[in-house]
């Protein structure tokens, strides 16, 4: 017969596993957000640029010559190639997790400070994984 603290320790177990599980998910899909929010807002400034351009061309005006229109929705997702750098959540240490359940940032400042003959601060670093001083 298994003692309650034993049942307590399984289903605890379980439910931690069940948080990391969702707490990647959120990394994953928060760095698809922000990717997306990026490309999103690239494209609604191109266009509007490219609108007053028309505009200033033919001589009217930016409102009369391209009414503005939210965006139609792509048919596929876009998978841009931007580096994400905001708060991002990563799983909690559990014996066996490698860098593969790292986000990409996470993993360039380890491979990094791997790389570094010795310590490094963290203005070291940022330069290296690509992100302005």
């Amino acid at each position: 017969m298994v003692s309650l603290i034993e049942e307590l320790e399984t289903r605890e177990a379980a439910a931690r596993v069940r948080v990391e599980e969702l707490e990647a998910e959120i990394a994953e899909l928060t760095t698809r957000l922000a990717g997306e929010r990026e490309v999103w807002s690239r494209l609604r400034v191109t266009r509007e640029t490219v609108a007053q351009v028309l505009a200033e061309l033919s001589g009217q005006d930016g409102a009369e010559a391209a009414p503005l229109r939210e965006p139609v929705a792509a048919e596929a997702p876009v998978e841009p190639e931007v580096r994400v750098v905001g708060a991002v959540m990563v799983p909690h240490w559990r014996g066996g997790l490698t860098m593969d359940v790292l986000p990409d940032v996470y993993r360039d400042i380890v491979e990094v400070i791997a790389d570094a003959p010795g310590p490094m601060q963290a203005k070291q670093i940022v330069p290296r994984i690509g992100l302005p001083r």
